[in-house]
């Protein structure tokens, strides 16, 4: 039996494409943007508390659940088009961003990109590589992922996926949402696989010039934290909260601190 959560989906045109999101509250919109193999079900803990305040709107990104990759389009440049599309058709132009993993990475792209479209930044561990690092320091554990995958060994590649962003045994720990969402998204990793994201320089992000909040899961694993400390060094003015308990995944892991940190930020 599925059991994931019970969302209320919309529809909106971005960029020629039918983009599936969730909305929940009034206020200011407030974007949260999901990383690998995850879709806009991923917020299902943050949607109620954030919503008391803000407008809170989670799109699926081109390709992920409810749709499927067909080939084309996918990439990160393709999905911050999408969402700097995303916030005019459906953000009234301008929103607070918070992005998780190779979504906060697509967030930070689209930050700089259109600083004016982004009323502030919240990056959850991000999907970045460290300076001197190839953009897979983890021992192409996408592409090992991907061939167990085809193969027809669907969990097999997604756990070791899932893993070795959060640490040893996750997938076997996770509750059974999480893991249909992750198999309902499983083809998404055949366009992850074979993108090659551009580099970014320490000088195009330290002229980010938006309030910016640094968030990591206390139990992340390598890269992430070093991660998080360069760009804290970068980035001086960001505010930075690591949340206790929680690896990667800290916004299901530990909801309430993760929704405290965006809330005491943005206040």
């Amino acid at each position: 039996m599925r059991s994931e959560p019970r969302l209320p989906l919309q529809a909106a045109s971005v960029n020629g494409y039918a983009m599936t999101y969730t909305e929940h509250g009034h206020g200011t919109p407030l974007v949260l943007v999901h990383g690998s193999l995850c879709d806009c079900r991923y917020w299902k803990s943050q949607m109620g508390p954030l919503g008391r305040s803000f407008r809170v709107l989670a799109p699926s990104l081109r390709h992920y659940w409810p749709q499927q990759w067909d080939g084309l389009d996918f990439s990160i440049e393709q999905h911050v088009d999408d969402l700097l599309a995303f916030i005019d058709a459906v953000g009234e132009g301008a929103a607070h961003v918070v992005g998780h993993s190779r979504g906060a990475r697509v967030a930070l792209e689209a930050a700089l990109r259109d600083p004016a479209r982004v009323r502030s930044l919240t990056l959850a561990d991000p999907g970045l590589p460290l300076p001197g690092q190839a953009a897979d320091s983890r021992g192409g554990f996408r592409q090992r992922a991907l061939a167990l995958i085809e193969a027809g060994e669907v969990d097999a590649g997604l756990a070791l996926f899932v893993d070795t962003v959060s640490g040893p045994d996750t997938w076997r720990r996770m509750v059974p949402w999480f893991q249909n969402m992750v198999r309902d998204n499983a083809s998404t990793l055949k366009g992850q696989a074979t993108e090659t994201p551009r580099p970014l320089a320490r000088e195009q992000i330290a002229r980010l010039a938006l309030p910016t909040l640094l968030i990591g899961g206390a139990l992340s694993p390598a890269p992430y934290p070093a991660v998080l400390d360069m760009l804290a060094e970068w980035l001086p003015g960001a505010r930075k909260e690591v949340i206790a308990g929680s690896s990667h995944g800290m916004n299901l892991g530990n909801p309430r601190a993760f929704n405290v940190a965006i809330e005491h930020f943005l206040a």
